[in-house]
């Protein structure tokens, strides 16, 4: 009843201003591009923590490194580098939230994989170049499209094409072979109406870990045609992708024998037992994205966003696998016992579009609304082929498994930002989400009776999302706010598929924020409190499957919580110095988590599949897995006359690895470190901007990126089984020393950048 009368407030203003006669030239003043934003983004008066990155902020430091790296100096961030560099595979956190829960759009589009409910960065190479801004929401956030957002909200709005012709070159290089080169340019706006804007971009490396390498190519075009109160737009991108396999990890044992940059990823013997590596044990991917945005202007006060788009993923990848059972890929009988070494290609063939809109209303005096939402189809096809056997005979390029699978993704939000006493706002926000998955078909895996298990599985949820909040601005210095938010979001493909046969439900988060804000000309300063309390929230569990991607389950975790404080300051006493610092400091537990314990004594089989229990053990409340509980991030910038230096500090306190609370594995006499150490690192950029005959500006600069050369790991796996003594307590222990990863990062590195801007 709620949602339908707010939806019909919304109609009925909408017709009342539409009634309306005004001038074009008030509309102006009104920036069409930021219509498509505006709906799923926070505004000034918005109760929820964002935070804005400027399009001069990416710039300072898109040398190379992907997206994330560029936004890890934002509050509550923490990110990984499978290759050690920050360019390739990496993944972003807010809050300790994995990424298949955070949600990203690019100009309200659904960027995250339908599936997954991940944005893998390195299929959209050097994005950063195209964007005009980044906003991130942490926490619930706003209602906005495509995943649901369980940790924060990445909002992308792309470049403008600007009003004078213009282009320009980027060029990078520096450590491990890594090197960056970009090719912008612009028309400006021909015949006062029509712009067209784009970019070229290559980026590859050796990577620090052993043949971690990469190869990135991708562009960005788009072409619009701009009138006083329209703007409609085609924009297509796209990243051809090729980056060599390094999402093992190595233990801190392996290490020891084959040295830090070690990668097992595509290792085999050979006959004689010589130790070799595959060549080609890459993943290869390629995706194209196309959007067609109408942004209409009726009035000042009523605008309107459409957009259509489609996406385009295609791509495989090509694993070395030793020592298999054959039968696992349907090469012999599931009676056949044997194993053999093999080549096996895992394919994905998907399609992904739909539509997004949005009507939004200011009257200029304290009351904004907005009545949006959007409908996304996916179609993706999974399937397997063995390209080469040493033990058996295959057909070319045997195809072993094929399965597919549809979602339907559709919701309806309706916002309202009223002040409704003179400098206190009232905002709503409500959200209905409907989602269906459809997923059919033989898998590559195997139950414990030897049958391969196929996919028979339809799922359907249907969420409502309320948000509710309060901003209250005290003078023009000072200013405070509070929200609740209610947030679900259902199981991903991996979630169904790395816990076959689980009852998996629907998560949620109930989201409580209360933040202070002092702003003046030389000083700000922020301080947010938040509580996020879930049911049934999905936690990684520590283990990665066999492609590297963590594994997470919401069996264990009924009730789990992240709670915290966020703080952020700024300063800038004169025009040359300017000092950024923010910090988290946070509590995130799992309440009452539950295991098997487990004897380590005895198992049932040669492969220990199959331990004899020692029942249900409640290990209290735990630290959940990849959340440090401090954050730190210090920003020192420099500026004078052209010349700019840059410090930026991080400090990532100790993260456990899994959700057992231990930090330690017994192996015999030994053991295993199952927990990531804090680390506090340096990095600083220094640049330097002239003008020549003929050149706008040019900028050179070097970055220098870990000051210290520290030896640290922002990422790792960890795997074990939780016993207990003779007197009842439990302990974790393991088979062997290699049951826990590690991803260690580079040392002390560079990159050289130039910039020209004609």
């Amino acid at each position: 009843m709620v949602k339908r009368t707010l939806a019909s407030c919304l109609f009925l203003s909408s017709l009342g201003m539409m009634a309306q006669s005004h001038k074009a030239d008030s509309l102006k003043t009104v920036d069409l591009d930021e219509v498509n934003v505006i709906s799923t983004r926070a505004g000034e008066t918005t109760p929820v923590a964002h935070t804005n990155v400027s399009k001069e902020q990416i710039a300072e430091l898109n040398t190379g490194k992907d997206l994330p790296f560029l936004l890890s100096m934002t509050p509550s961030v923490t990110l990984s580098s499978d290759a050690g560099n920050g360019i390739g595979y990496t993944t972003l956190r807010v809050r300790g939230v994995d990424p298949s829960r955070i949600n990203i759009t690019a100009n309200g589009i659904p960027m995250n994989d339908a599936e997954s409910a991940q944005v893998y960065w390195v299929n959209i190479p050097d994005f950063a170049s195209s964007a005009e801004n980044v906003q991130i929401q942490r926490g619930a956030g706003t209602s906005t499209n495509g995943a649901g957002a369980f940790g924060a909200t990445v909002n992308i709005q792309t470049a403008k094409p600007g009003m004078v012709p213009s282009f320009g070159f980027d060029v990078s290089g520096g450590s491990y072979g890594s090197n960056k080169e970009t090719f912008r340019f612009s028309t400006g706006l021909l015949k006062d109406h029509w712009a067209v804007q784009g970019r070229l971009s290559h980026i590859s490396s050796d990577g620090y870990i052993d043949r971690a390498s990469v190869k990135l190519n991708s562009y960005f075009l788009q072409g619009g045609y701009y009138g006083d109160n329209t703007v409609v737009k085609f924009i297509t991108f796209n990243g051809q992708e090729r980056t060599y396999h390094a999402w093992n990890y190595t233990s801190k044992y392996e290490q020891s024998l084959y040295g830090r940059t070690y990668n097992s990823c595509g290792e085999y013997y050979t006959e004689d037992g010589e130790r070799h590596y595959y060549k080609d044990q890459t993943d290869n991917y390629h995706q194209q994205h196309y959007q067609l945005l109408w942004n209409q202007i009726f009035t000042p006060e009523l605008s309107l966003n459409v957009g259509l788009h489609y996406t385009k993923g295609q791509g495989y990848y090509e694993q070395y696998k030793a020592g298999k059972k054959l039968y696992q890929f349907n090469l012999v009988p599931s009676t056949d016992g044997t194993k053999g070494d093999l080549i096996n290609r895992k394919q994905m063939d998907n399609d992904f579009y739909g539509f997004i809109a949005s009507l939004n209303y200011d009257n200029k005096q304290g009351l904004t609304a907005s009545l949006g939402g959007g409908w996304n189809k996916y179609d993706g096809d999974h399937f397997g082929n063995i390209l080469w056997t040493r033990n058996a005979i295959a057909e070319p390029n045997f195809e072993y498994y094929r399965n597919n699978a549809k979602k339907t993704d559709g919701n309806i939000y309706g916002k309202v930002n009223y002040e409704f006493i003179k400098g206190l706002s009232a905002f709503a926000d409500l959200q209905y989400r409907h989602t269906g998955l459809r997923m059919n078909g033989p898998t590559d895996d195997y139950d414990k009776q030897k049958q391969q298990i196929s996919f028979n599985q339809h799922y359907d949820y249907d969420f409502f999302n309320p948000k509710f909040g309060l901003f209250y601005q005290i003078d023009k210095h000072n200013h405070v706010y509070a929200s609740l938010s209610i947030a679900h979001k259902e199981p991903t493909r991996n979630d169904y598929e790395d816990n076959i046969g689980a009852n998996l439900k629907a998560e949620k988060l109930t989201d409580w924020e209360v933040g202070y804000k002092y702003q003046s000309a030389k000083f700000t300063a922020g301080v947010n409190l938040y509580c996020m309390q879930y049911t049934n929230q999905f936690v990684l569990t520590g283990q990665l499957n066999e492609i590297g991607e963590m594994i997470a389950s919401n069996d264990n975790s009924g009730k789990s919580y992240r709670a915290g404080i966020e703080l952020e300051a700024a300063y800038q006493p004169v025009k040359w110095f300017r000092w950024d610092v923010n910090a988290t400091f946070s509590k995130n537990r799992n309440k009452d988590w539950t295991v098997s314990a487990v004897d380590g004594i005895a198992y049932e089989n040669s492969d220990g599949d199959d331990w004899n229990g020692q029942g249900t053990l409640n290990l209290g409340d735990t630290h959940t897995s990849f959340s440090p509980d401090v954050i730190f991030n210090n920003i020192l910038t420099f500026s004078w006359k052209g010349f700019k230096a840059q410090l930026q500090s991080q400090y990532i306190g100790e993260q456990y690895m899994t959700n057992t609370g231990f930090r330690y594995a017994k192996v015999g006499d030994e053991s295993i470190k199952m927990t990531l150490s804090d680390y506090f690192t340096n990095n600083i950029d220094l640049s330097y901007t002239f003008k020549m005959k003929h050149i706008q500006s040019a900028t050179v600069g070097v970055t220098l990126y870990n000051l210290t050369s520290l030896k640290y790991d922002n990422n790792g796996w960890a795997y074990c089984e939780v016993g207990k003594d003779a007197n009842g307590k439990a302990y974790a222990w393991s088979t062997d020393l290699y049951e826990s990863g590690f991803a260690p990062q580079a040392p002390f590195h560079f990159m050289a950048h130039l910039s020209l801007n004609f």
